[in-house]
């Protein structure tokens, strides 16, 4: 191991090696004006005695990376709570309880201010030791295990422990141990639990899961970790880089990270879903706890309910982000080690050692002249498959949990609806799909819903070149716009190729949707690269030749066909 920067090419003087890493190191600042507000509507349901909604106010926080500034915090309630009071809980959330007994048939919730969001990703020096020595008496309650972050599993501490062996700096530590979850787990919504557990045995899970896991594995070997509960805001900015640019966005709703605690630099945030040691100006940070069952008090909805009668509140909750300045400066730089998925660091000198995980082998070659010899009889389906389908984003909560005798209780909802606007005529997007075996195309189906509009759509096959689309291939049938349902949620659409039946070899290809008329249509995708490559989303002005830039994360779709024995 030796003292190098993250900044620096570390390879550089080896000719010819090959990159293997989706590393960048971003550097540069973000600095953003939001004016923010939260609005929550609750519908009373039957047989309702007393409600009780509770609000966390998000703090004003300083780090080495990123900065939240609260100006003219406002709660107002519709009508007149009966009963209103501000407590403050054991990890220092600021929290605002109002009560209505009896309740009225409908109450709404505004809370309103104006967020100063600064990201900075300058050099960071770091030479905490691993493994800690004594922490700080406020800080001990996040090296504990519980229910959700079970650090106390022997699976957890085997891991850890073989990811971190040899390691002497803490930031080592949590570099390997991060390197190890951006590869080894994905993301879905909603899973079927939320604690680390689970998303170590089904290697998948939303950003709770992520959080669970990245605290477990952490707090096995003694470094401390805090869960953070807030909101992303899908305003996307671009980082700069060699080739094009590189666009993330979050959809805008609740989330989950964490913060490690380092012993020279205090509390650093990360995202484990993407990032190390830092997260964007698009987060605002509301919440913190040892785990997402004790962060529960942001949009709290609590009720006790008539014996007998059945049925709960509706709660509707909408956010709302306006960036009244918005200022982007972040360049970009590949580093050849590092996982294989997407992994974003700001510049720091430490002590590690490189990481560089192989890339995965070629597709098989198959001669031009045993193509023919090809019988394709066995049923082939492929693709980004999990998705909330079918779900009403507008009503996203539940389902109650009981907390005594006739009381009830719903907590914030993590379920957030990702999803492009593709049918616009200014922008085009195209997902590369990767095939190990020669396949008969008969149908690709994509996740899409429709808001609107006339028209038709159409999917275009292209060829791969250099990881952007090719030569066209094939064209599937049309569809006309009003096939496509307008109820609530994304569901498949499939495009038939039947008529042209094109046979792909092992290799890449890519998708686009086409259309006429004036369509209103978002594609949903998933945060990360579940399935395809770093590279295999992209997009391009509608008067541009190269699709040189790329997004950050994977549309949902599905390859459908037949496939050889």
């Amino acid at each position: 191991m030796k003292k190098i920067l993250f900044l620096l090419l570390v390879f550089s003087l080896v000719p010819g090696l090959p990159s293997f890493g989706e590393n960048y190191v971003l550097e540069g600042q973000m600095g953003s004006d939001i004016v923010y507000e939260l609005q929550q509507q609750v519908i009373k349901g039957p047989g309702t005695r007393k409600l009780v909604l509770s609000f966390v106010v998000p703090p004003t926080f300083v780090s080495p990376t990123y900065n939240q500034e609260i100006r003219g915090f406002k709660l107002t309630f519709l009508p007149q709570p009966t009963e209103k009071g501000q407590s403050e809980d054991q990890r220092g959330n600021q929290i605002i309880t109002a009560t209505w007994d009896p309740p009225p048939s409908e109450v709404i919730a505004r809370i309103s201010f104006r967020a100063h969001n600064k990201t900075d990703l300058q050099k960071l020096q770091t030479g905490t030791p691993f493994p800690l020595g004594k922490v700080p008496s406020e800080v001990r309650p996040y090296l504990k295990a519980t229910a959700q972050v079970q650090s106390n599993d022997q699976r957890i501490r085997k891991l850890a422990k073989e990811l971190t062996d040899g390691v002497t700096t803490q930031f080592d530590a949590v570099q390997r141990i991060l390197t190890w979850i951006v590869d080894n787990v994905r993301y879905v919504t909603p899973p079927k639990a939320y604690d680390a557990i689970y998303a170590l045995q089904e290697r998948k899970g939303n950003c709770q899961n992520f959080s669970h896991l990245s605290a477990a594995l952490m707090r096995a070997v003694g470094i401390p970790v805090r869960i953070v509960n807030g909101v992303t805001l899908n305003q996307p900015f671009n980082v700069t880089r060699k080739g094009g640019l590189l666009t993330f966005k979050m959809g805008q709703g609740r989330h989950s990270w964490i913060e490690v605690w380092f012993e020279d630099l205090g509390w650093v945030p990360f995202d484990a879903q993407q990032s190390e040691l830092f997260v964007s100006n698009r987060y605002v940070r509301v919440e913190v706890g040892v785990d997402n069952k004790e962060t529960i008090n942001d949009g709290l909805l609590r009720w006790s309910q008539v014996s007998g009668t059945k049925g709960k509140p509706l709660l509707q909750e909408t956010i709302s982000a306006d960036f009244a300045s918005d200022r982007v400066n972040i360049a970009g730089t590949p580093q050849q080690y590092g996982p294989k998925n997407l992994l974003l660091v700001p510049p720091v000198e430490a002590t590690f050692k490189e990481i560089v995980v192989p890339p995965p082998p070629p597709p098989p070659v198959i001669p031009e002249k045993d193509r023919d010899k090809l019988r394709f009889l066995v049923p082939f389906l492929y693709g980004n498959l999990e998705f909330p389908e079918n779900v009403d984003f507008a009503f996203p909560r539940g389902p109650a949990s009981t907390v005594g005798t006739n009381r009830y209780q719903m907590t914030r909802n993590f379920l957030v609806e990702t999803a492009e606007y593709v049918t616009t005529k200014l922008t085009q997007y195209a997902q590369v799909f990767e095939l190990r075996k020669p396949v008969k195309l008969e149908k690709i189906g994509l996740a899409l819903h429709r808001f609107g509009g006339d028209g038709q759509l159409w999917v275009e096959l292209f060829e791969d070149k250099d990881m952007k689309p090719g030569a066209p291939i094939a064209t599937s049938d049309f569809i006309s716009l009003n096939k496509l349902s307008m109820k609530p949620g994304y569901s498949w659409v499939d495009f038939d190729f039947g008529r042209e039946k094109p046979v792909l070899m092992p290799g890449s290809y890519w998708i686009a949707l086409g259309f006429t008329g004036s369509p209103i249509v978002n594609w949903f995708y998933t945060y990360g690269k579940p399935v395809g490559p770093v590279e295999g989303t992209r997009y391009k002005g509608v008067y541009q030749a190269d699709w040189s830039n790329a997004l950050s994360y994977e549309f949902n779709y599905r390859v459908v066909g037949l496939t050889v024995k």
